[in-house]
């Protein structure tokens, strides 16, 4: 077969191969429900049962644990038309898929299952449902809401859960009825306030514990669907027991089988996290060593490498010549400032010879002889101007107008001059008589 290509050196085993579809399949199909007919049903001596469910062109095989069976009291036989609900699991020994069971309902829709299925269609094609407006979970959450009665035991459940894999986060709780005629509007109002907080919570669990359709019922109601999926939080559906479901749980950003499956799904285990805490402690520690060793064997065998003993070699030899040059210059700069030290001595007696003390003292001496002068002088001309300012005030107060007032005599003013003269005084004007302290209006 010359053009048959040569195998792969990535070919999976059988094994390999069926865990992916087993990783496939079981991580895809949770939670499903399928409709169909029972048959070859087999009851093991350990209280299993096995049997098929299967229409005209497939059938299923199916598992149902004693436990589920015991806790639904459901008697399985062929021919029964039912709805079952469960999780699709591959077995690989034998490399067949099959459904392991947790729910068994009689088929037949009853009138609020026709409302559910219409409820559920309506909002389907709007794309309510649709995985790509469903916000992702929080990996830590801190502050989390939970809608639920505060008297009902599902509260008890999430908050006992929280303490035992998440103690570190804080619950707020905002009750509300979960059956009833105001159940519904109540829900809703409790969405909007948690999505209304300044300082939101980072996640919100909203259900119930399990119940018949009827009390279930406001869970599926549009209201409540519409508001859980404009809650800009995400939102974990936890209602009913398992084998429950409700439109919540398809609008929801999460759906969880139990209240306490919805603490289990939406928080990290604190002890789990401890453990890998540990482990990446003592990874990373172990990765240090090695590396530390790692550059302790590089760095001992550099140093006993040839390349570095030519290295030490040629660090000797410049070393050596790097002293000699210094003992050289050492000896040029000590010959250096021995004469310099010898100008500046001879600088100095120079200097010393030509001292301006002498200079100083006759120029201090002339210097006191002008000031002398200096002063003599100024006095004089002070004394010389001190009398020409007294000639000048004798002189001004000879010519002061108001010398005669100040003696007694009075003075006659009209139009603001002084009248010298009985012939210059106009009786008919207004005059004005001055004295000394002041002035006098005559009319």
């Amino acid at each position: 077969m010359p053009d048959q290509l040569p195998f792969a050196f990535d070919v999976p085993t059988v094994s390999e191969l069926t865990l992916n579809i087993k990783s496939l399949l079981e991580k895809n199909f949770r939670d499903i429900l399928v409709e169909g007919e029972i048959s070859n049903v087999n009851e093991s001596r350990n209280g299993h049962y096995y049997f098929t469910v299967k229409d005209d062109n497939a059938q299923l095989p199916c598992v149902m644990w004693r436990s589920t069976a015991a806790r639904m009291e459901t008697s399985l036989r062929d021919g029964q038309q039912v709805v079952l609900g469960g999780d699709i699991q591959v077995y690989a020994p034998h490399g067949r898929y099959q459904m392991i069971v947790s729910l068994v309902q009689q088929a037949g829709i009853g009138k609020l299952q026709q409302k559910f299925e219409e409820l559920k269609q309506k909002l389907e094609k709007e794309g309510l449902f649709d995985a790509a407006f469903k916000k992702p979970l929080p990996s830590y959450p801190f502050r989390v809401g939970v809608i639920t009665s505060s008297t009902g035991a599902a509260f008890h459940d999430i908050y006992s859960t929280f303490e035992q894999r998440w103690p570190v986060a804080n619950l707020y709780l905002h009750h509300s009825s979960v059956q009833g005629l105001n159940a519904a509007g109540e829900l809703t109002t409790a969405l909007s306030y948690f999505a209304a907080q300044t300082n939101p919570v980072d996640l919100i669990i909203i259900g119930r514990g399990g119940g018949s359709l009827e009390e279930l019922w406001p869970f599926n109601e549009e209201i409540v669907a519409r508001a859980i999926f404009e809650c800009p939080i995400p939102v974990v559906s936890a209602v009913g027991h398992e084998v429950d479901y409700s439109i919540s749980d398809f609008v929801a950003d999460a759906r969880a089988a139990t209240p306490t499956q919805a603490v289990v799904i939406s928080t990290p285990d604190l002890n789990e996290l401890r453990y890998l805490i540990d482990d990446y402690t003592n990874s990373l520690e172990n990765s240090i060593q090695q590396k530390i060793q790692h550059y302790r064997d590089y760095v001992h065998r550099l140093a006993h490498s040839h390349a570095l003993l030519v290295v030490q070699e040629k660090l000797k030899f410049h070393s050596g010549m790097i002293q000699n040059m210094t003992r050289q210059l050492q000896n040029q700069m000590k010959q250096t400032l021995f004469e310099q030290k010898s100008k500046l001595q001879q600088i100095k007696e120079r200097l010393e010879f030509k001292s301006p003390a002498n200079t100083l003292t006759r120029q201090h001496q002339k210097n006191e002889q002008l000031r002398e002068r200096l002063t003599g002088r100024f006095e004089r001309l002070v004394h010389k101007k001190s009398d020409q300012l007294k000639q000048l005030t004798g002189a001004l107060q000879l010519h002061n107008p108001k010398a005669p007032l100040e003696k007694g005599f009075t003075r006659v003013l009209q139009s603001n001059k002084w009248v010298r003269s009985k012939n210059k005084l106009d009786p008919k004007q207004a005059f004005l008589i001055e004295w000394e302290d002041g002035v006098m209006p005559i009319k």
